[in-house]
This record gives structure tokens, sequence and C-alpha cells, in this order.
């Protein structure tokens, strides 16, 4: 049964890390599944509570920097609360028609946003453009958080063994 959970847990920190850059999968909660049944699967004989709270802290912190980033783009590209709230609402839309709609729903949230708050269109655009950016730069912290957390449970398994 130990090596069913250990594939099992193998599988889905691919998965997970997939599900960053894809962003259809809860990427970086899957990574965390994955390293918590690995744990579990060694009975957390090497990954004690600690590393553990460790681990759910990083996650938060990379489901937090995702909003946060493309927050922070929008801001960067000088737009209103308007477009922010639009970049908002078009990532939760998105979600729904897949990963095209995850790729375009915040940018046209932001821009028709940012369009109904100052009726300039070159500033709806810069808008939208910055929540991609934002969300560029949230998927590179969310990859290196969920690394970190990999490298962790890998360090600390090691040298607990």
């Amino acid at each position: 049964m130990s090596i069913v959970l250990w594939i099992l847990a193998v599988l889905l920190v691919i998965t997970g890390v997939a599900g960053i850059v894809l962003p259809v999968l809860p990427g970086v909660v899957l990574v965390f599944i994955g390293l918590l049944l690995a744990a579990w699967a060694d009975g957390f004989q090497a990954i004690g509570w600690v590393t553990i709270s460790i681990l759910a802290g990083l996650m938060v912190l990379a489901l937090l920097s995702d909003v946060l980033a493309a927050t922070l783009g929008v801001k960067r590209a000088g737009a209103s609360g308007w477009a922010i709230t639009g970049s908002m609402i078009g990532m939760i839309v998105g979600m729904f028609f897949g990963i095209v709609g995850i790729l375009i729903g915040p940018f046209a949230g932001a821009a028709v946003g940012e369009y109904l708050a100052r009726q300039d269109v070159a500033q709806a655009g810069r808008a939208g453009l910055g929540t991609w950016a934002g969300i560029i730069l949230g998927t590179a912290v969310k990859l290196a958080l969920a690394f970190s957390m990999i490298a962790i449970f890998v360090v600390t398994y090691f040298l607990n063994r």
C-alpha cells in the first residue's frame, strides 16, 4: 500500500506543477496534497507537523500571490479600482471557460472596468496588459514557492531518514 501512496503522491505533485502553468488545475494545492500524502505514506516518520505547517504556509502564500500579483499589475498600469474589480470578476468568470477563459477573462474584465471608469480605449488596453503582466508574475511566484515546497520536503525527508 505504501508504494501506491508514493506513486499517487508523485503524480499529484507533477500534476500540481503542471497546474500552476496551466491554470485549469489548482496547482499549488495539488502539490501540497501530494507532499502531505507522501508524508503519510511514510507514517509521518521523516516529515512532521512542523514541516507540514511550513508547507501549508507556503501554499497559502502562493494562493495569495496570485491575486496580489494581478492586482499589482493592474495598479502598475495606472488603472482604476474599476479595472481591478473587473480583473477579478474576469478571472472568476473565465474559470468557467477553460484555459482560454482564464487567459482572456482577467484581461477583458480589467479593460472593460477601466473603459467604464475613464472612457479611454488606450488606458483600458494598458489595464488589460497590466493584468496579464501581473498574472505572469503571479505564476512565476507560485512556481518558485511550489519548487521551494518540494525542496523543503525532499531535504527534510532525506535528513530525517
